[in-house]
């Protein structure tokens, strides 16, 4: 389909709302600069330190108050799933996309913030879990319309390395923000800023820097990058009316451009498969591996390291011979990688001619699937941004979040399932190692799903119809 030609409804976004076929470096960075402050709340507060803090025994126990917390996250979840797409849908109507931005970035930063008062005893928890969900709606909304970005600050020639470029900085961004917490408030013999451990007092000021951090960087690009252009698709629409909308234009895109649906579809397996990775990598670390907890932490320093560089060149590569191409290389690397950690374990083998002992096998292969996640995450996100109908990037990128809630149950489930038959057929402590068998399941399905799926070139730009 030749764009140039082609009526403005059908045109892609990152045509018509950056406003320029030149790219602009400083809204590139102002944009990007966003993603390295959101990684304090991605990584501190959700998977390394405060939730971690949640879960300790001074709450109740690990066990009760791991519960509370994966319940409180489920009901986030469900909101996200239900409420993503159609205030994607009102910020592009309504020309408030930078807006609503800010808005949901500030929400996030003062939530973030008030977990400074959840003190170390049973009665905060429910305080505690309950700041983290609301702050994890808030993170995906604010998400759906920093994703919608991607086509006012790119163009069609490098809207991968852009997309490459954001991911970098969010991993790079985390290990930032880790680093300063470690150093400053977790290492025992450091007390800056009277950050002492009565009280929990340094975990809690940890969230006021997790707060302050991503609030400071989240501010140049709603310097930087011009509001969108209000529309008159679906103005003047009440809350309610939209799912109406939402609903035609779901269908509409379907009728016009199949394949954007197939996508998000595809997409939503394989992206669960991905955030497996992370979610449990450090538990195989040390449960499987007998990683120490510091070793835990280095790894992942070092697995951040690699996945940044993994985006940054998958980026460029994605410019060059498309994200999907990029993407089913990527899930190729990760099922191979995986693999070897499954096949070769913690034992020392002969493998390839070579002599392999445990930790050398995940370090190798660990940081192999660090470096694939970063370009299939990052590709994702520009292949969605090429499909998205002129003005409804906020929108596509919020059924992008709904469908990825939608299934994001499958790689928990089949890690445990896979671990659950494993334990009686091995020795004891190897059944652990049997849960990679459920993650590559999910991204062997994911490429499946994605592989008859045509690439952004190679099939229309869906026409949405008016209110």
């Amino acid at each position: 389909m030749n764009s140039a030609a082609a009526p403005e409804a059908m045109r892609p976004a990152s045509e018509l709302e950056s406003g320029s076929q030149t790219p602009h470096k400083g809204r590139i960075l102002a944009w990007a600069a966003w993603d390295w402050g959101s990684a304090a709340f991605n990584a501190v507060m959700t998977t390394f330190v405060f939730t971690v803090y949640l879960t300790s025994k001074a709450f109740g126990g690990e066990d009760q108050a791991s519960a509370v917390l994966g319940g409180a996250l489920a009901v986030a979840g469900a909101a996200i799933a239900l409420l993503a797409p159609v205030t994607g849908q009102r910020s592009d109507t309504g020309g408030r996309r930078k807006l609503w931005l800010g808005v949901n970035t500030a929400a996030v930063a003062l939530l973030t913030a008030l977990c400074f008062f959840v003190f170390p005893r049973p009665e905060f928890l429910l305080l505690g879990v309950t700041l983290i969900a609301l702050a994890n709606v808030f993170f995906e909304f604010a998400g759906v319309n920093y994703n919608a970005m991607l086509a006012q600050i790119s163009t069609p020639k490098n809207i991968g390395k852009v997309s490459g470029f954001g991911w970098g900085m969010g991993y790079l961004g985390g290990i930032a923000a880790l680093l300063i917490v470690l150093q400053i408030f977790v290492q025992p013999g450091f007390e800056w800023f009277g950050a002492s451990t009565e009280d929990g007092l340094n975990i809690r000021l940890v969230a006021v820097f997790s707060a302050l951090w991503f609030f400071i960087f989240a501010l140049p690009v709603l310097f930087a990058v011009p509001e969108l252009p209000r529309t008159r698709r679906g103005a003047g629409l009440g809350f309610l009316a939209s799912y109406g909308l939402l609903v035609r234009r779901i269908e509409a895109i379907y009728r016009t451009s199949p394949h954007t649906i197939y996508f998000l579809l595809a997409s939503a397996v394989f992206r669960d498969g991905l955030a497996a990775v992370f979610t449990f990598g450090g538990i195989i670390a040390a449960g499987t591996f007998g990683f120490e907890l510091k070793e835990v932490i280095f790894f992942a320093i070092f697995g951040n390291v690699v996945a940044a560089a993994g985006a940054i060149l998958g980026g460029f590569l994605d410019d060059r011979i498309g994200p999907k191409a990029v993407i089913i290389g990527s899930l190729a690397g990760l099922l191979i990688a995986g693999s070897m950690i499954l096949i070769l374990g913690n034992g020392n083998h002969s493998f390839l001619g070579m002599d392999w002992a445990g930790t050398t096998t995940f370090w190798i292969f660990g940081l192999f699937l660090c470096l694939f996640v970063g370009p299939a995450q990052s590709s994702s996100r520009a292949y969605l941004a090429r499909l998205a109908p002129h003005g409804e990037s906020g929108e596509l990128f919020g059924l992008y979040a709904t469908t990825g809630r939608a299934v994001s149950f499958l790689a928990p489930a089949l890690f445990t399932l896979c671990i659950a038959v494993a334990a009686p057929l091995v020795e004891p402590g190897e059944a652990q190692r049997w849960g990679i068998l459920g993650i590559m399941v999910v991204l062997l399905a994911g490429l499946l799903l994605l592989l008859p799926v045509k690439a952004p070139g190679e099939t229309d730009i869906a026409v949405v119809p008016a209110a």
